[in-house]
């Protein structure tokens, strides 16, 4: 994944930003790397933080990010840092290490559902993520805001009605689909593919169209038969990566009757996480052949 960082040390030494994390104003600072998770963050936080995500555009490929003096500044100031980790965003690390502030908490998505560099890092799929995201960050706000510390709570605690749904619904297309072989342009969808039950094909593929290497010839063709001759019920493609390869296998499926289903890595904008996780869900669930999503 090829993540682009622009002078980011040398940007926040011009800044002469401060090391410590201001404390005057009024509502929490929170910065989260990607909008997924800083969603997450405002439904917990309520009128007592102010969310800054920075990579916030659904039609921008996420690996052709870059960071700006303005991104430098918002981590320095910020009282709560939440990022994806195992790798999907690099950059944040040296950024934060530039800049200390002793009291500033960190959440590491990957550390918190124990996941390593080497994993698929599009954490906010699996449907274990949420709920932990939740409790550190509730764990964390008190921290932070003791004075607010029942209405994080009680925020969590509706954040996690809110998701329960989405984990019936994710039930309810395990028992109609599980075992129903499907295959994707990259492994963004992966995580919630296992949890459906889903047969996942031409994964070698789609690691290497994930570490930006070019698939074998023998992955490329098994790829493309299995769309041609309709192997598969659904082809999952990420919406915000556009090249010729993606749109080749989009005209191949589309030619062949295979239903397409378009998911993200950005939380579009002026939707939550739970309405955009049950949208696709009932977007694949239709596309599997089930009519009552």
């Amino acid at each position: 994944m090829k993540w682009v960082v622009i002078a980011a040390l040398t940007v926040m030494a011009a800044l002469g930003l401060s090391s410590n994390v201001q404390a005057a104003d009024a509502k929490i600072s929170v910065v989260s790397a990607e909008n997924v998770y800083g969603d997450i963050a405002r439904q917990i936080g309520g009128d007592r933080v102010e969310v800054t995500s920075i990579v916030s555009n659904p039609d921008q490929d996420p690996h052709l990010f870059e960071t700006t003096p303005s991104i430098a500044r918002a981590l320095a100031h910020a009282r709560i840092v939440i990022m994806n980790g195992a790798d999907y965003d690099p950059w944040m690390p040296p950024l934060l290490a530039a800049q200390p502030a002793a009291q500033r908490i960190v959440i590491s998505v990957a550390d918190l559902i124990d996941k390593k560099p080497a994993d698929n890092p599009h954490l906010w799929y699996d449907p274990a993520t949420p709920p932990a995201i939740a409790d550190a960050l509730t764990k964390a706000l008190a921290a932070a805001d003791p004075d607010g510390a029942a209405g994080y709570a009680t925020r969590r605690d509706a954040f996690l009605a809110a998701w329960a749904p989405i984990k019936d619904r994710i039930a309810a297309i395990r028992t109609k689909a599980a075992g129903a072989p499907v295959t994707a342009s990259e492994p963004v969808f992966g995580y919630m593919a296992e949890a459906l039950g889903l047969t996942m094909r031409n994964e070698s593929f789609q690691m290497s169209v994930m570490n930006d290497t070019e698939p074998s010839a023998r992955d490329i063709a098994a790829m493309e038969g299995d769309l041609r001759h309709r192997k598969v019920r659904a082809f999952v493609y990420n919406k915000q990566v556009a090249d010729p390869q993606t749109d080749r296998l989009l005209a191949i499926a589309k030619e062949a009757g295979v239903p397409v289903v378009g998911v993200t890595e950005t939380l579009p904008a002026n939707t939550n996480f739970q309405d955009w996780i049950l949208k696709q869900l009932d977007t694949l669930s239709e596309a599997l052949g089930d009519r009552s999503s």
